[in-house]
């Protein structure tokens, strides 16, 4: 079996999470895929600029990372920590609110704001990539961005180690334009992993227009990162993981397992299967599986470490209000409302919504007392021992 087909898990908790990254990023032989040499990229997770469990990467899950590669004697200063801003989160208010800040100067590694670096060209690369050249993108060349996609110069040519949670999204579950199948595709699921970690960081801010052909442009940036990076390797944290109306408005549920991969695909269909979801069912998944990027077929892949094959969480995909009204413009009735989102000032509308709703109406009441019931869990405590400054 391909040592691409492997995914690693084990299972952890509070007292031992971070001798336990170390375990797992040696179960996945890391050092025999990114090179003590090369400079590597660290991509976090950033969903909402203010902390919510399982929404963004924990602060265990970037010390995790960073303790070990230091600890095995990688250079801090070829380590960049990176993340993007999108129309609804603040980065320097990221940094703060989810506590990396901390743990970045404490392991004295770069921190790279996407939004100050250059974006060249996708054409203009094309011709030096050695993968994948001639395969041609679905969306994000046509549909997406017609008067040219860029993807930030300083990615290409470095490994990448991506950091994200486990947690269900409301907009994965759809593929395309249509919303004729919505109910059933709620009921078969929708994820946030290793593939959908890639949009905060190849997309700029206008990503907001891929909602409406997400499953094709998940797939699409996994083609462009197999062409840019050497290595793609997914370090997952399932600490907490959300379930319900995903991204941010989520019912957190400690689950206590952190997992690895080389493939990016085979880790979302691990986390589908391990959330109660057929992993073929994901239009993402299913697609990227059938164009040959990964394995989507979970009886295809080998669990390396803790077996999950009788896990089911029975998690359910829900949609926040916003998302729902995104959806009835994207694709459902509203959608003669559309060609108005590509107009910036009338998008300040909707940006707007979703702050009042996210930030003043929903974080301060609903959010609160989820946030609460955590901080008396045992990784609720962990978490407020970490230093926020």
């Amino acid at each position: 079996m391909s040592k691409n087909s492997q995914i690693y898990i084990i299972k952890t908790s509070p007292k031992t999470i971070l001798e336990d990254y170390h375990k797992l990023l040696h179960l996945a032989d890391y050092q025999q895929h990114i090179s003590s040499s090369s400079k590597i990229i660290v991509k976090l997770n950033l969903s909402w600029s203010k902390f919510f469990p399982s929404c963004s990467s924990p602060p265990w899950q970037l010390e995790g990372v960073l303790k070990t590669l230091i600890d095995d004697g990688y250079d801090p200063k070829k380590i960049f920590t990176a993340e993007n801003r999108t129309v609804v989160t603040n980065i320097e208010k990221g940094l703060k609110g989810n506590k990396w800040n901390p743990i970045i100067k404490k392991y004295n590694v770069w921190f790279v704001p996407l939004t100050r670096i250059p974006f060249v060209s996708y054409e203009s690369l094309k011709p030096k990539f050695l993968k994948l050249k001639d395969r041609q993108l679905h969306a994000l060349d046509s549909k997406i961005f017609p008067e040219g996609f860029k993807i930030p110069q300083f990615y290409v040519g470095k490994p990448i180690i991506h950091l994200p949670t486990m947690k269900t999204h409301g907009h994965t579950g759809a593929m395309g334009g249509s919303l004729k199948k919505t109910s059933e595709e709620m009921r078969h699921g929708g994820i946030t992993c290793a593939m959908k970690n890639a949009f905060g960081g190849l997309l700029t801010k206008r990503r907001h227009f891929s909602h409406q052909y997400m499953s094709e442009v998940l797939v699409d940036l996994l083609i462009i990162q197999k062409q840019i990076h050497p290595q793609i390797f997914s370090v997952v944290d399932g600490t907490v993981c959300g379930d319900g109306a995903g991204p941010r408005t989520m019912i957190p549920r400690i689950k206590n397992y952190i997992i690895a991969g080389y493939d990016q695909v085979a880790v979302d269909a691990v986390v589908a299967r391990m959330f109660g979801f057929q992993p073929l069912d994901l239009p993402a998944i299913k697609l990227a599986h059938d164009e040959g990027l990964g394995c989507g077929d979970f009886d295809q892949i080998e669990i390396v470490g803790e077996d999950i094959s009788n896990i089911n969480w029975n998690f359910r995909v829900k949609r926040s209000i916003v998302i729902w009204g995104d959806q009835m413009v994207r694709k459902g009735p509203l959608q003669f409302l559309y060609p108005l989102f590509r107009n910036e000032l009338f998008f300040l509308g909707p940006t707007f919504a979703s702050m009042i709703f996210h930030d003043m109406i929903w974080y301060p009441t609903i959010g609160k007392k989820r946030i609460n019931k955590f901080y008396e869990t045992e990784w609720g405590k962990k978490f407020k021992e970490y230093p926020a400054k």
